[in-house]
């Protein structure tokens, strides 16, 4: 079951990956080619883009962030370079999110809108993978940098949630 789970987890991560660099690529230099300025050519770049980002690294990223968690709990691990993993993960979606936001500014905004430089996700994908891959293949011992954080970070503190809080 691990290994399926594992297998699942490194593809879908793989093809997600592929489409946090290559869609800021595509909107970088495909879109703002003088062909996209025409109507045929603006369609035919908005169902590429919309297709890629919805039918491609959408469900990759949800594939890969499901069977990730599923071998959380099967494979029961929770070493403290778990944590950093999953923020670092949580950087990649942060950035994948940002990806689909400037796709739709760019399909339905045609002429009024100004696009940022979409090659500003490129970097912040690939240190956010280069920090994943480094996390779960060197597994370090983060314990010294969980020790150097203050007590009050550390330790509980014998308090109850604010009743706003609680769901219940």
């Amino acid at each position: 079951m691990i290994a399926l789970l594992k297998t699942l987890h490194i593809a879908a991560l793989s093809l997600w990956c592929a489409g946090l660099v290559a869609m800021p690529l595509v909107l970088q230099i495909y879109g703002r080619r003088e062909e996209v300025r025409t109507q045929a050519g603006f369609t035919e770049f908005r169902l590429l883009m919309h297709a890629a980002y919805t039918r491609i690294v959408t469900p990759a990223a949800i594939i890969a962030i499901a069977a990730g968690t599923a071998l959380i709990f099967a494979a029961d691990i929770t070493q403290p370079w778990l944590v950093a993993k999953l923020v670092a993960v949580a950087g990649m979606v942060l950035a994948h999110a940002w990806l689909g936001h400037l796709n739709v500014e760019a399909s339905e905004g045609r002429g009024s809108y100004q696009m940022p430089h979409a090659i500003a996700a490129l970097p912040a994908s690939l240190i956010c993978m280069s920090a994943v891959l480094y996390l779960v293949l060197a597994k370090p011992d983060l314990q010294p940098l969980i020790e150097a954080l203050p007590a009050a970070l550390t330790t509980p503190q014998g308090r109850s949630l604010p009743d706003a809080l609680v769901p219940i």
